[in-house]
């Protein structure tokens, strides 16, 4: 009677210890299919800000300031010649204490300090949509305040500005591509290169930087011939590799043959690792994609493609082969010792 409680006492010990731990791995595997999509779209949301704050609104706020406004605005310090003045002028922003008027069919309004005029409309649809200027906006505070935002409602809009500064701003990067690939742009990168490395701590944060973006963005990319095995990092250890080429020349001649200059990539992130020299005569060629062996990087050996599983031979998809596990291997051993 006792040992059946003790048992079922145990059972429902162990129950709750199972479930959390398949709890757990639920977790972990969420987080793994949702980091990278967010993460992916955190990087691009950040780099989208950037870019903004420092490239599109100041050049938007310097076409508008410097170009269209000078050309549109049209404001007056006192009522011209010929103007009728106007009581309550329609839009008027004065209060009512100030006097607007007509000059050539247009009404006139006082701007919020009463020094300066500018068209009615102009306050009209300012005011009708600061919502578009986003909820904590407020009236402007002067004429050129009015005609900032009027230029920005009228002939610069957001959903015209961001999608031809994409356009202007991706051509942009092409030309200078094109410009700065060969000859006097070539020329002209690296002799700018050379006297920004020269300045003190500058030197240090640019050339940084520049061995960045040269990885990220450089078209000569690592290509990778094929995946070998060798023994690293010591004999009887087999690890995966990726050939990029042939070795030095010196590293060769002192090996007495042709030598490989071999990737050895890290799990679970083959994208950081080192670079051996072998023999050629000590790397054993395998029958793998580069995708195939990146998955078994990145799986820690967990995915093994098809070709290169124990429980099928070559060739054979149907038929099973049985290969020991170590345990049953150092059981039998280990009998055969006692044994003799």
């Amino acid at each position: 009677m006792t040992e059946s409680t003790d048992t079922s006492s145990e059972d429902q010990i162990e129950v709750p210890a199972q479930h959390k731990g398949g709890a757990r791995r639920a977790v972990v595997r969420g987080l793994g299919v949702v980091l990278p999509p967010l993460l992916t779209i955190v990087v691009l949301i950040w780099a989208w800000n950037a870019i903004e704050n420092y490239v599109l609104l100041p050049v938007e706020n310097g076409i508008r300031r410097f170009v269209l406004i000078p050309a549109v605005s049209e404001t007056y310090d006192r009522p011209p010649e010929g103007a009728i003045m106007n009581d309550a002028p329609e839009g008027s922003v004065g209060g009512g204490q100030q006097r607007g008027f007509t000059y050539k069919g247009l009404s006139y309004v006082p701007d919020p300090t009463g020094r300066r005029y500018l068209p009615g409309y102009v306050v009209q649809r300012v005011d009708s949509e600061i919502d578009a200027f986003g909820p904590s906006a407020v009236p402007p505070n002067s004429a050129n305040a009015y005609w900032d935002r009027f230029v920005q409602l009228q002939y610069m809009p957001r959903s015209v500005v961001v999608p031809v500064f994409l356009i202007l701003f991706f051509m942009l990067l092409y030309f200078l591509g094109r410009l700065f690939t060969g000859g006097i742009g070539r020329w002209f990168v690296t002799t700018f290169d050379a006297a920004i490395l020269r300045i003190p701590i500058v030197n240090k944060v640019y050339g940084s930087v520049k061995q960045i973006t040269d990885f990220a963005f450089d078209d000569r990319q690592i290509e990778f011939n094929r995946v070998v095995a060798i023994q690293y990092p010591r004999d009887g250890i087999w690890s995966l590799g990726f050939v990029t080429g042939n070795s030095m020349r010196e590293i060769s001649e002192a090996a007495g043959e042709p030598t490989l200059s071999v990737l050895m990539p890290t799990s679970p992130m083959p994208m950081t690792g080192f670079t051996v020299t072998v023999r050629r005569s000590e790397a054993i060629d395998l029958n793998l994609t580069i995708d195939e062996a990146l998955q078994f990087i990145v799986s820690c050996g967990v995915v093994v493609p098809m070709q290169q599983r124990y429980d099928l031979a070559a060739g054979q998809s149907a038929k099973q082969i049985i290969v020991p596990a170590i345990g049953d291997s150092v059981a039998s051993e280990g009998a055969t010792s006692t044994s003799n």
